[in-house]
């Protein structure tokens, strides 16, 4: 009988056995179905390198040839970069029952991929949540569910900021994931910093989120770490908030359901925004990252 184990690559594999630190990374935003060409290449770069800056090694997942990976070579990369099917946590059973050329992985995939290969750290940009409508499309990411039964930390800028976020907020309670706020008071929304919503519980250094991760009362429940955008880089709620009105309308006239949500909805931003929206991403992306790296080495000495 099979089981599910993914190929982790070799620097990887070899971080891991050394006892130092590894932070995943998601491959949807580094798709077309995240950024467009070249950004999602920039990003690419940025988040492996800010990783690397603190002393971790960066492992992206990906589905290729109906094998999952954790931790990729060059030549995967580019692969992942040309990549438009999207691999949720359900789908990887099916991405390798049916040999799936490339699956770029989302945020509940990734978890999955980082738990089975050992790595307690992940970094991506905005985590799904419970979209707006919900209560009559019952349109929730398994992001949430994911997060809350893998022994992971993921660091994220906040939700994507077209969801409900006070239900998400909320689910996340009750699932029993601790929601923490790097250094700041308030639940990110993406491209701001504050969402207007306070954030459960403020940390001010790695040692503390690691702790909390051990400390957690429910074995297999992850943390989520909220890290707001830098300050010069946000885009300012006055500006964002018609554009999201307008994307999310646009969204729901052409008809636009499930997992395609996502990406009509952020292709939509770039252009209200004349693509303003794209160097928020990459900053947001980019200090993930770092903020993740230092999780992970903190976790590693520790």
């Amino acid at each position: 009988m099979q089981t599910f184990q993914p190929s982790v690559a070799d620097d990887v594999a070899q971080a891991l056995d050394e006892g130092r630190a590894v932070v995943a990374l998601e491959s949807t935003i580094f798709s077309n179905l995240g950024l467009p060409a070249p950004a999602n290449a920039e990003a690419l770069e940025l988040c492996k390198q800010a990783v690397l800056d603190q002393g971790a090694t960066p492992a992206v997942t990906a589905i290729l040839d109906g094998r999952p990976h954790v931790g990729l070579t060059p030549d995967e990369e580019k692969r992942v970069l040309q990549g438009t099917r999207k691999v949720a946590e359900r789908d990887l059973a099916v991405a390798q029952a049916q040999g799936w050329d490339v699956g770029v992985t989302t945020v509940s995939a990734t978890v999955t991929l980082a738990h089975a290969a050992g790595i307690s750290v992940f970094a991506t940009g905005g985590i799904g949540g419970v979209h707006r409508g919900s209560e009559v499309s019952g349109d929730v990411s398994a992001d949430l569910d994911a997060i809350a039964n893998h022994p992971v930390i993921t660091v994220c800028a906040g939700a994507k900021a077209f969801l409900d976020l006070p239900r998400t907020l909320e689910y996340l309670e009750t699932v029993g994931v601790p929601v923490l706020g790097w250094q700041h008071d308030w639940f990110p929304a993406f491209y701001t910093r504050s969402s207007g919503l306070p954030v459960p519980h403020r940390v001010d250094d790695e040692r503390v989120v690691c702790d909390v991760l051990r400390f957690r009362s429910r074995p297999n429940t992850g943390v989520l770490l909220t890290v707001p955008i830098p300050v010069e880089d946000e885009i300012p709620e006055s500006r964002i908030t018609d554009v999201l009105a307008a994307a999310l309308a646009a969204s729901a006239s052409a008809g636009v359901t499930g997992p395609a949500v996502t990406p009509y909805v952020l292709e939509r931003i770039e252009k209200e925004t004349d693509g303003e929206s794209i160097p928020a991403n990459l900053a947001l992306a980019r200090n993930n990252a770092g903020v993740a790296a230092r999780v992970a080495v903190s976790l590693a000495r520790s």
